[in-house]
């Protein structure tokens, strides 16, 4: 009698065992439970730790409440000014509804990642190239609004969508490169240009000064051979400004016509006068003494009336 009692205290424990071991189920921090009880959904969606459920008659299934980030495959499209670009992203998502994930969608991963796509292709055919490479935040925007609205239905929440690369044409690399060395080449010339510009107005004003200032022209080339030969070059060529040649020409012929001057002066003095017969009138006598006067000098000719060369002079 005792050893049937303690078989059948075995056995019921036994059967306990095994009962509690179809019937244990542990729920992770990060995960919640679906029971389908003979098919329906229970009330009460399990939550983390230690829970039962009928064995036979309950299945869970439990689903990931983490962010799951799912890269989208590259997808090749045709944009609206029609260059053929090829582009990827990546697709930030996470499950809020664990019910309505498991019973609304089949598998909510497949589906989101086919929509992701489907929107990527999307997005590229409705933008322009210089929208792909420069304005991704607006498209990433556009995305995450595009996938969020239908995902919202299957518990899902779509947080975040990123472009990561745009992959382009060989040959549309290359026109774009030089579109950007043709862009950079104007903008330097226009630069250059505008120096040019305002150079020239202030080399206009130090002209204009140094034209009421002759010597501030000595000056400057002064300091011109000064910044030259600071350099310790062996050769020093040296601009002699046209002025001064004309300055220094005109001083030339001024000394040589008073040269001139002063020896044809001179020469009349030292030439002997003729003779003549003696006449003791008063006019004959006033007439000699005429004669033989000196020519002041204000009868002289000027220096500017003289020739410049010495064969022309008398």
């Amino acid at each position: 009698m005792v050893g049937e009692l303690v078989a059948t205290g075995v056995a019921l424990a036994s059967v306990g065992a095994v009962y509690l071991a179809a019937a244990a189920r542990v729920v992770k921090q990060y995960e919640r439970g679906v029971v389908l009880r003979l098919g329906r959904l229970a009330s009460e969606v399990r939550g983390p730790g230690f829970t039962m459920i009928v064995p036979f008659v309950d299945r869970m299934r439990k689903v990931n409440m983490q962010i799951i980030t799912m890269p989208v495959p590259a997808q090749e499209g045709i944009t609206r000014d029609n260059v053929t670009v090829r582009v990827d992203a990546v697709v930030y998502f996470k499950v809020v509804d664990a019910a309505d994930a498991v019973i609304r969608v089949e598998d909510y991963r497949f589906a989101v990642s086919q929509m992701a796509q489907t929107s990527l292709r999307s997005i590229i055919g409705k933008s322009e190239l210089d929208d792909l490479l420069s304005n991704r935040e607006k498209l990433n925007q556009g995305l995450e609004l595009m996938m969020d609205s239908p995902a919202i239905g299957w518990g899902v929440t779509v947080d975040r969508v990123e472009i990561k690369d745009v992959s382009l044409p060989e040959t549309m690399k290359r026109s774009m490169a030089r579109q950007a060395e043709a862009t950079r080449d104007r903008r330097a010339r226009v630069i250059n240009a505008d120096a040019e510009l305002q150079a020239s107005k202030k080399l206009a004003e130090a002209a204009e000064a140094m034209s009421d200032q002759p010597a501030a022209l000595q000056l400057r080339l002064l300091q011109t051979v000064v910044a030259v030969a600071a350099e310790k070059n062996s050769t020093l060529v040296l601009p002699f400004p046209v002025e001064l040649l004309r300055f220094l020409e005109r001083s030339g012929l001024q000394a040589q016509a008073e040269t001139a001057a002063a020896e044809a002066v001179r020469g009349r003095a030292r030439r002997p006068a003729a003779p003549e017969v003696a006449d003791d009138s008063p006019a004959a006598v006033e007439g000699e003494a005429e004669g033989e006067r000196l020519p002041e000098l204000e009868d002289l000719p000027e220096a500017e009336d003289l020739p410049g060369r010495p064969e022309d002079l008398p």
